[in-house]
């Protein structure tokens, strides 16, 4: 990763009197709250509201279809091209618009907790509270860092900036546009900050690759005898609710890379989801929002300045941002070794998929590629009620390269470390959701624990007769019945026909990729 100078323009935004660099955790708060940005909860951390904009808008994301990644970008819905003339003229108009400004706020840090491979960044936001974000998620550099530091990218965050459709070539009035040869990444039009995090993530998709390794969307934590599991899933699934284990140490919560020596973590902090958060379920979650955090959208207590978890009157997107070491058993810096277990999330909204099930490791492929789940309200602009919906590689939105890359790499790293893989669901038991009862936290708890400590190895086992899935047929802390679906149905046919269903979804889906070979798909798809 080679250093790229900065344009002519940015140079002369970032020389600017009104140019706030590097500033304190308590120096930003005091920002947030003199600017009237946000207001301070009775724990110390900020509020903050986003606006009509409460999630990612995955139709306003684009990459700048340059020479130099032209042929290697997986183009399509996702990865969707525009211009280098449409990024240049939006490129200057957000410059000249935050170099107007009385105040703007810059954050120099990295992306990837392992030196050999970390990507210096450098976020440049019209908002404090958004900066503060930035200083809580990206990884903080040292003096002695922050002295060579050279960015690699560059975000331009302008959330007052809105582009017009028909002038700056957008789909509205919202764009978040990455240009690899710039080394840039433009956001406006939007106050969510997580569109900061995910593209940043999107960008080492692209370049981890290229050096051998894996960047994975999933959370990760070690045991007290070195052993790494990772948890992969899309929002609302329980990456972080999951991985954040008292007996287990903490790598990291959403994003990391599994290197020739080892996991590591790519960020420095954790962006949890809120709702209905609670002391009694999630202590190390509650108890990380104290001063510095950063709360997305939670509704607070005008009087007692005490925040209400539970209302979902603004979203049920709700967020918390809080740096690592605000979580007592972390791995610091966020290294691990490689993988003896790996954890495939899912929140079935139709109530059909096992709690729980072993994969083989075309199986793990197949539902790596896959990546099913049923998108939850409110992580995405329009999504009031869950959708099923097939992310690739459970992180479909943050992926440039084609899917098949990802998992061929994956499929190398469980053969050569001899990984464990398990395919959860935390979604709904008993029947789809409306009808159904989300899965006990507590049941999937107890199924990943004995996951994590080998006790499901050797144990007895049905096949699923419509995905093909092996069962588990006891798992300590959890009643028999509630791990074969089936038995949890007032009416056994009903069940049949949503997992018939489903599975032709499952057998549709991967229709779609054309180079994967044949043992995966008739080994790792439910059958007809």
């Amino acid at each position: 990763m080679n250093s790229v100078d900065v344009s002519n323009e940015l140079h002369q935004l970032l020389t600017g009197n009104n140019v706030q660099t590097q500033l304190s955790v308590p120096q930003l708060v005091e920002k947030v709250l003199s600017r009237n940005e946000g207001v301070l909860t009775s724990t110390g951390a900020v509020k903050a509201e986003t606006g009509k904009y409460t999630g990612r808008s995955p139709k306003d994301k684009f990459i700048v279809e340059e020479a130099s990644v032209k042929d290697k970008i997986d183009w399509g819905p996702v990865n969707r091209p525009i211009s280098e003339d449409v990024f240049n003229k939006l490129y200057n108009k957000v410059v000249d618009y935050l170099k107007a400004k009385e105040e703007i706020f810059v954050f120099k840090g990295f992306a990837g907790a392992d030196e050999s491979s970390r990507l210096p960044i450098r976020v440049v936001n019209e908002y404090a509270w958004h900066n503060l974000f930035a200083h809580t998620l990206f990884i903080r550099p040292n003096e002695e860092e922050l002295r060579g530091h050279e960015a690699e990218f560059t975000i331009l965050s302008a959330p007052n900036f809105k582009a017009d459709p028909e002038v700056d070539g957008t789909t509205s009035e919202t764009f978040i546009i990455v240009s690899f040869e710039r080394r840039t990444i433009l956001i406006g039009g939007t106050e969510y900050a997580g569109e900061m995090k995910k593209s940043i993530f999107s960008i080492m998709n692209y370049l981890l690759p290229e050096a051998g390794i894996l960047p994975m969307h999933c959370s990760a934590n070690v045991g007290r005898e070195g052993d790494v599991a990772l948890f992969f899933g899309l929002s609302g699934t329980g990456k972080t609710t999951l991985s954040a284990d008292t007996s287990r140490k903490l790598i990291g919560d959403d994003e990391h890379g599994w290197s020739s020596n080892g996991v590591f973590n790519i960020e420095g902090g954790c962006y949890a989801k809120t709702i209905n958060l609670s002391r009694e379920k999630e202590p190390q979650i509650f108890d990380a929002i104290r001063f510095g955090a950063v709360l997305e959208n939670v509704v607070v207590d005008p009087d007692t300045r005490e925040a209400n978890y539970d209302d979902s009157s603004l979203t049920e997107n709700t967020r918390a941002a809080y740096q690592m070491q605000a979580i007592d058993n972390i791995v610091n810096p966020s290294i691990a070794g490689h993988p003896n277990t790996i954890i495939f999330l899912t929140a079935d909204a139709s109530g059909v998929l096992p709690p729980i099930s072993k994969l083989s490791k075309e199986q793990a492929m197949f539902h790596f590629l896959s990546g099913y789940t049923s998108k939850l309200a409110g992580t995405e602009r329009g999504v009031t009620s869950p959708e099923a919906t097939f992310s690739t590689c459970f992180g479909s939105p943050f992926l440039p390269l084609p899917a098949t890359r990802y998992a061929e790499m994956l499929g190398d790293k469980i053969d050569e470390h001899n990984a464990k893989v398990y395919l959860v669901n935390t979604g709904w038991t008993g029947g789809a959701y409306g009808t159904g009862s989300r899965m006990k936290l507590a049941y999937t708890r107890a199924m990943v624990q004995a996951a994590l400590e080998g006790e499901l190895a050797n144990i007895e086992t049905i096949k699923d007769d419509i995905f093909g899935l092996d069962i588990p047929l006891h798992v300590p802390g959890v009643p028999d019945e509630v791990l074969q679906p089936i038995k949890t149905w007032a009416d056994p046919a009903a069940y049949k026909e949503a997992a018939t269903d489903l599975a032709a979804q499952f057998r549709a889906n991967f229709k779609k990729f054309k180079s994967v070979p044949s043992e995966i798909e008739e080994l790792g798809g439910p059958t007809a």
